[in-house]
């Protein structure tokens, strides 16, 4: 009988690089305002949403696509593509 097991890469000590840690700090705006539209959706998830969570999930939307507007507006002038 074949044994089967699992294909693991090697665990490495490594620290960023520079150009990774500018990658996420020019991201971290919008990781935050996505955080703050999750936080906003999970209270919707237990009640019905009242009109102060109705406001809180739009104003928290628009700030999600003002930073994705910004963080595409910084790679179309720097010329340095999306980190994924």
């Amino acid at each position: 009988m074949k044994h089967i097991g699992t294909v693991h890469s090697p665990v490495t000590d490594r620290e960023p690089t520079a150009a990774e840690l500018d990658a996420i700090e020019h991201e971290m705006p919008l990781i935050e305002a996505e955080v703050e539209l999750l936080d906003a959706y999970i209270v919707t998830l237990y009640r019905p949403a009242s009109e102060l969570d109705t406001r809180r999930l739009l104003r928290t939307r628009r700030k999600v696509l003002a930073a994705r507007r910004a963080m595409a507006h910084r790679r179309g002038l720097d010329g340095s593509p999306e980190a994924a």
